[in-house]
């Protein structure tokens, strides 16, 4: 795929790749850190973000935040699937956030606060409105930041929701076999769910509000997000369990 832009900053190269249809975000050779389609850029591309997104079955969230813009694929999709929603990003790299804005076709407008800070800071500082949705994306070239997989962390990020908010993790496929973080996450909230994607990423839902839908009702809010969003929820749905 043709190179069209890259730059560098104190983290290390930022590269834009771009062949006509898609257009890719990368920090390093190999690396795929945000992919979309030009002509439908909130039809999300990467299997873990599809996945993240069961996170709207059943609620139409009015305040939602994500930590780690990249080139703001999950903004495009929440933007595009939720009349009216307020969309907090936080970034860490300020470069990042400009390349989305120029090259990704990152939304713009009073919804839209677009916050240039350490993700994990922003949480433990953050004095703003609570959040009914926080979704965190938090990698480099390197990985996960490992923060996020604290009981410092995940504690803060709680205090961040409101009472029926949920917290949307995406990490490694190898956090499952993790016990404390399992631990941490089943003491502060009492509904988790997670599900591997098969492709590397574990994609854990944790709240303390249950939506009572049965299997029917499930099926049928299923294929109303997956028509919304233009990608298939169904098989990330067979695939979720609840965590003990």
């Amino acid at each position: 795929m043709p190179l069209i832009y890259e730059t560098q900053d104190d983290y290390g190269v930022i590269s834009v790749f771009d062949d006509g249809k898609y257009r890719l975000l990368s920090f390093a050779q190999g690396d795929e850190q945000s992919r979309i389609q030009l002509k439908t850029p909130h039809v999300l591309q990467h299997e873990y973000t599809q996945a993240m997104l069961l996170a709207l079955m059943g609620k139409t969230p009015k305040r939602t935040c994500i930590l780690g813009l990249g080139g703001g694929a999950l903004v495009h999709a929440l933007n595009h699937a939720i009349s009216g929603v307020h969309i907090t990003a936080v970034e860490l790299r300020p470069e990042i956030i400009e390349v989305a804005k120029e090259y990704f076709r990152l939304p713009q407008g009073k919804r839209f606060d677009i916050v240039a800070n350490d993700a994990i800071d922003f949480i433990k500082n953050n004095k703003s409105k609570k959040f009914d949705i926080l979704f965190t994306d938090l990698y480099q070239h390197f990985g996960m930041d490992k923060r996020v997989a604290t009981a410092a962390f995940l504690t803060d990020a709680k205090q961040q929701l409101k009472a029926d908010g949920m917290l949307v993790l995406n990490c490694w496929e190898e956090h499952q076999y993790q016990h404390d973080l399992k631990e941490s996450l089943l003491e502060l909230f009492s509904h988790v769910y997670a599900l591997d994607t098969g492709c590397g990423n574990w994609v854990v839902f944790a709240s303390d509000h249950h939506h009572e839908m049965n299997l029917k009702q499930q099926k049928t809010e299923c294929e109303r997000l997956s028509q919304t969003l233009g990608f298939a929820l169904q098989k990330w749905l067979s695939r979720l369990e609840e965590v003990v």
